[in-house]
């Protein structure tokens, strides 16, 4: 059994699958979620888990060397871009772009996967592009 580090199997592979500039989403419970792209459904109920508790599990699973939000997060839930920033920049990824929120849900079509949250704050939905670790 492992030890450490994320216990749910499907995105433990999902990671391990990761390759340079693959990239992986981390979304609230309300995000369009498309048939052609791996769904992994950590929701619970309202709220659990947390997007920020994801978030830093996948960070502490994943190489990433740059992130994409929707500009709506920043100007919707200002609170949560900040604490958003500041977890990428603990996790040394200085490189975020932003975009509309109708183009982010454009980009989830061609992302490697989506992790569900139970997220319930609106715009908590993060784009990592995974990068090497040498």
């Amino acid at each position: 059994m492992k030890k450490d580090g994320i216990l749910n199997n499907q995105l433990s592979r999902l990671i391990a699958e990761m390759g340079h500039k693959d990239r992986l989403v981390i979304c609230d419970s309300g995000l369009p979620i498309p048939q052609t792209v791996e769904r992994v459904d950590l929701a619970l109920k309202p709220g659990t888990p947390k997007y920020k508790e994801v978030l830093t599990a996948v960070l502490d699973d994943l190489v990433v060397e740059g992130a994409i939000v929707a500009q709506e997060m920043k100007e919707e839930s200002p609170q949560l871009w900040e604490e958003t920033k500041q977890l990428l920049a603990q996790f040394g990824v200085e490189e975020i772009e932003t975009c509309s929120h109708e183009e982010f849900k454009k980009l989830t079509t061609t992302t490697k996967g989506i992790v569900r949250s139970g997220e319930v704050i609106p715009f908590a939905n993060i784009i990592l592009i995974s990068g090497v670790d040498f």
